[in-house]
């Protein structure tokens, strides 16, 4: 699996009016193909009147299924700029459709490529990038004295709280990226000075929040 990689939030979208013409780009984050095939087809239906529904995705770990559709557009005008896109951001597991209603001016193959870019791109920054660190789970319990100076110091470190669970003690959930195990369990260790119990969960996928870019 991989250590971290790029993808987009659940769902957004945004639209660009452009010589008249109206693109609307959705954005949402697929696991399969099938999945990537059903939500073309629910734009499709929700915008059953418009002139294009142009689209592109991209799957898998090592980008193994990557396809796009121009939907009657000139070729390689929509789609495959669409796909770019996605490409250059860098991300997985994403598909994008860009609804087009046509506004009597035509735009020529440079800028329809564009304006495909454009909409992918902004739809993309609007719904938000995350980054997937895959990262070692641990739960944390200590005495609830203990609670505020463990809370304060976790909180203000590099790794992710999760939760905490307020029990007969109180249990932190905790991720730490890979190859800190050891360090974060000694730092745990001198920090409450042994007087916690610490226990490996299973390794997670965390989500962090990462700033797109809005080039086309």
């Amino acid at each position: 699996m991989l250590a971290n990689y790029f993808t987009v939030k659940q769902e957004g979208s945004d639209q660009l009016t452009i010589q008249k013409s109206r693109f609307i780009g959705y954005v949402r984050r697929v696991e399969s193909e099938e999945a990537a095939q059903d939500f073309i087809q629910e734009i499709k239906k929700k915008h059953h009147d418009a002139t294009h529904n142009c689209s592109a995705y991209i799957i898998g770990e090592h980008d193994q299924i990557q396809k796009a559709n121009d939907d009657g557009e000139p070729s390689g005008t929509a789609g495959v700029p669409i796909l770019e896109v996605l490409k250059k951001q860098g991300l997985k597991d994403t598909a994008i459709v860009v609804t087009r209603y046509f506004g009597g001016i035509k735009l020529g193959a440079g800028g329809l490529i564009r304006a495909y870019g454009s909409t992918t791109s902004q739809a993309i920054q609007n719904t938000g990038i995350v980054k997937r660190q895959r990262m070692q789970g641990f739960s944390i319990t200590v005495d609830y004295s203990l609670l505020g100076k463990l809370e304060n110091v976790l909180r203000n470190s590099d790794h992710i709280l999760e939760s905490i669970n307020y029990m007969e003690n109180v249990e932190f959930i905790v991720y730490v990226k890979n190859g800190e195990e050891d360090g974060f369990h000694e730092w745990i260790v001198n920090l409450t000075s042994d007087q916690a119990t610490i226990v490996e969960k299973g390794t997670a996928y965390v989500e962090i929040d990462v700033e797109s870019t809005s080039e086309g």
